[in-house]
């Protein structure tokens, strides 16, 4: 028995944006989840203080937004049970309470995201994109024009207002900076027109990265910050002077803010809820600032979400284990009672699921979850995470337990530039994108072949986005893998740079270098330019509506592959972007992949259509 693709399918995703809101009848939660036998939409559910569930979208509606292309802060639940939340089909902000959805912004090119309800004031403030131009903005809740509340940096996220109503504050940076290289805090007063005067920066810098930051006070923030390495909790007087590190520990109170409205910390009344950690365990806590205890919530979970939100002395959050997939849960910070609030979903019989392990190889951090029922060197697979400032977390993953409960194991590889261990452990990889991530996963594979657990025969490479350029470079960069599955990746860095959004434009002068400076880093690590050394052949996936790599990388690099005699298969997927999100895709893609590693490792796959492999002497 083995796990099949539909059911991976429809468990895909997890919740997101959660929220509390305490009532007088309790604590309602909020949250929003993946559809994808929907067509893939996310539809924002509530759970009531009695228990009921109910879809808070009617269907057909779509919480998504494409600000910086990976989208932010969807939504958000208005006093009373209404909400506010962008359509993904227009990309405009929408109100719904007794009737059917009103659209709240004009037609046109204008996306928004990063949803935020100032208290006291009858509006939702929110990040606005129009092309490559980024302004904090509000949107009346009664309808009437945007105003325009701060102009300021090239990207923004994290708006705030103090509880008094006199500041508001934001976090922003520009180019050539991604918010884990540099980001700036900014306190500014908001005048009684609601337009911000001009702003102060009170915390961050160039080599510092503020990624959340609340109000305590009208005088003090609390910002997760990284000044020493980590980042940790600080508190930031409005006039720019730091007070202490709350947090003072080498473990993460933050991580890669990949989307704007992503949060780790949330003010309990004097407490302040945490999820922090590394990447091999996320933990949730409560904290108390004026005695400095950090007690733990999570009891088993080894991951949490970086979404958390507390009212009415309980906090809800979004955990994961390695039987269980990501639920909300709601947590009385007085007892800790915890209670799951989501719908359960169908999963496999325990017996099927992997049993994963944290392991450390020559300083390269990795996740490594057996095949079923071998014994003795198996065939592996190393997963290899996008970002590449990203990671893997230990938790289950039904996309993982479909290949291992067929006998394949997988070694999921936070190599050198993941998050979740430091800005130190980030910065292997500055400058050496394509060479240490490259190294960091051929470690792992010959620390699997050494442990008698791989065989060194049988080792596939699969990824990703970056984790897509990580293995077609590591299989024209290196002889250590029999082939590699390769999903909406990049293969040319240069060209890529060229077209890509304006989020990542700038991207990879810290991951290769400036251009035209270091071109020949560019030439030298392209596996587009290098395809006639590939060590095996190779899979290539990719979405046609794909607006951060094009499907033309997939397409030049199959055709490369072709020239040379190597073999090679590409499928695209109409209607899909960067990553999957319809049940169809998801399994076509899976059964493809089965079948490739059938090929590659000479076992057969007769639940699976046959897949051709192009090319070949």
């Amino acid at each position: 028995m083995s796990i099949r693709a539909i059911e991976v399918a429809r468990a895909d995703g997890g919740p997101q944006w959660v929220e509390a809101v305490s009532t007088p009848a309790g604590v309602e939660v909020w949250w929003d989840e993946p559809r994808p036998h929907e067509g893939g939409r996310r539809c924002v559910v509530r759970r009531l203080p009695g228990g009921e569930r109910e879809d808070a979208l009617p269907e057909g509606w779509n919480a998504r937004n494409r600000v910086i292309e990976y989208g932010g802060r969807s939504w958000r639940p208005l006093p009373g049970g209404g909400l506010v939340f962008t359509h993904w089909d227009d990309q405009r902000v929408y109100r719904i309470g007794g009737a059917g959805p009103v659209p709240l912004t004009p037609p046109g090119p204008a996306r928004y995201a990063d949803l935020f309800l100032p208290p006291g004031r009858d509006e939702v403030w929110a990040v606005r994109e129009i092309e490559d131009v980024r302004d904090l903005v509000a949107v009346p809740l009664s309808g009437g024009g945007v105003r325009v509340i701060a102009k300021a940096q090239r990207f923004l996220m994290n708006p705030r207002l103090s509880p008094g109503g006199g500041h508001v504050s934001w976090i922003g940076w520009d180019h050539p900076n991604m918010p884990w290289d540099g980001t700036e805090l900014c306190v500014a007063p908001l005048g009684a027109d609601g337009v911000a005067g001009p702003c102060t920066v009170v915390a961050g810098g160039p080599r510092e990265s503020v990624v959340q930051a609340e109000w305590r006070d009208d005088e003090t923030l609390y910002a997760v910050t990284d000044p020493t390495g980590w980042w940790n909790v600080h508190e930031i007087g409005r006039d720019g002077v730091r007070g202490r590190n709350l947090t003072p520990m080498e473990l993460e109170f933050g991580n890669a803010p990949w989307k704007p409205g992503l949060t780790w910390m949330a003010l309990a009344g004097d407490r302040l809820v945490l999820v922090y950690g590394t990447a091999d365990r996320r933990r949730l806590g409560v904290l108390d600032p004026a005695t400095g205890e950090l007690r733990e919530l999570g009891g088993e979970a080894t991951h949490w979400g970086s979404t958390v939100s507390a009212a009415g002395g309980k906090v809800a959050a979004v955990r994961a284990t390695p039987h269980t997939p990501p639920e909300v849960v709601l947590i009385d910070l007085g007892s800790g009672e915890r209670e799951t609030v989501s719908a359960p979903r169908p999963l496999p019989d325990r017996a099927l699921l992997p049993e994963p392990e944290a392991m450390t190889v020559e300083g390269v951090h990795a996740h490594v979850y057996p095949p079923l029922g071998v014994r003795g060197p198996a065939p592996y697979v190393i997963f290899v995470h996008g970002g590449p400032t990203g990671s893997s977390p230990l938790m289950l993953d039904l996309e993982i337990a479909y290949f291992t409960s067929r006998g394949l194991g997988v070694a999921e590889v936070n190599y050198g530039g993941s998050a979740g261990y430091g800005r130190a452990y980030r910065e292997r990889l500055r400058h050496q994108w394509g060479v240490v991530d490259v190294q960091d996963c051929a470690k792992v594979a010959r620390g699997l072949v050494e442990l008698g657990r791989a065989d060194a025969a049988r080792i596939a490479i699969r990824g990703g986005s970056a984790g897509g350029w990580t293995t077609v470079a590591a299989l024209v960069h290196s002889d250590v893998f029999a082939g590699g599955v390769a999903q909406y990746a990049i293969t040319d860095p240069e060209s890529w740079a060229a077209e890509t959004h304006d989020f990542e434009s700038r991207y990879l002068d810290g991951l290769i270098g400036p251009l035209p400076e270091t071109r020949q880093r560019y030439t030298d690590r392209s596996p587009l330019l290098h395809a006639h050394r590939a060590s095996g052949p190779c899979l290539m996936l990719h979405g046609l509506e794909d607006a951060i790599v094009d499907v033309s990388q997939a397409e030049r690099f199959v055709a490369e592959l072709d020239r040379h005699g190597k073999r090679w298969a590409l499928l695209t997927f109409p209607g899909e972007q960067h990553g999957w999100r319809r049940e169809e895709t998801i399994v076509a893609a899976l059964e493809a992949e089965l079948a490739f590693y059938g090929q590659l490792f000479g076992f057969e796959t007769p639940e699976v259509a046959p897949l051709k492999l192009e090319g070949g002497k």
